[in-house]
């Protein structure tokens, strides 16, 4: 077994920066997880049973971070000492408060409707916005360096993701009825 990173970047083999190869981070990820699973040391030590768990758990925070633009984003800020302060800082640009509202009102009403196609492009707009928000935070965070104000993005990020996962509950739910 290889010694683990501090660094999840490190750890899986990737460049420290928020554009990844997505499939080079599935395909390192998977090749640590088969090296350090617990069920390799069945028969080892309970020590080093022990460490097979520990170094699986770190494989996995660091896959489960690095995959999704969000976590990424914010775990490579806090490399940086950036706080997002997601959960102090819920200050927003007045246009992106207004269409996180617009959002909101229209899946209550998609939802209310029992319009899950309705619901559906709604998600689709929000995850375009994502997009767009994602192609910033590469420019910002690989090129610029633009720590703090990257900080903002990911706060917009986060709120989107919320109410991706908001409407991708009610969608669920309808389609249980």
């Amino acid at each position: 077994m290889s010694d683990l990173k501090n660094n999840h970047f490190e750890l899986l083999g990737l460049p420290t920066r928020f554009a990844l190869d997505m499939p080079l981070l599935e395909q390192n990820y998977r090749k640590l997880q088969a090296e350090v699973h617990p069920d390799r040391f069945v028969a080892s030590s309970p020590s080093e049973r022990l460490q097979s768990m520990q170094w699986a758990t770190q494989v996995n925070d660091a896959y489960q971070t690095l995959k999704a633009a969000t976590p990424r984003a914010r775990y490579l800020l806090q490399l940086h000492d950036i706080d997002t302060e997601e959960e102090s800082n819920t200050a927003m640009p007045a246009d992106f408060l207004m269409l996180q509202m617009e959002w909101r009102e229209a899946a209550e009403e998609a939802f209310d409707a029992s319009d899950i196609a309705a619901l559906d492009n709604l998600l689709k707009e929000m995850h375009s916005q994502g997009k767009a928000l994602e192609q910033s935070l590469i420019n910002m965070l690989d090129q610029q360096q633009a720590w703090k104000q990257a900080a903002g993005v990911v706060r917009k990020l986060s709120f989107i993701d919320k109410i991706c996962s908001d409407v991708e509950y009610k969608i669920s739910k309808l389609e249980d009825e």
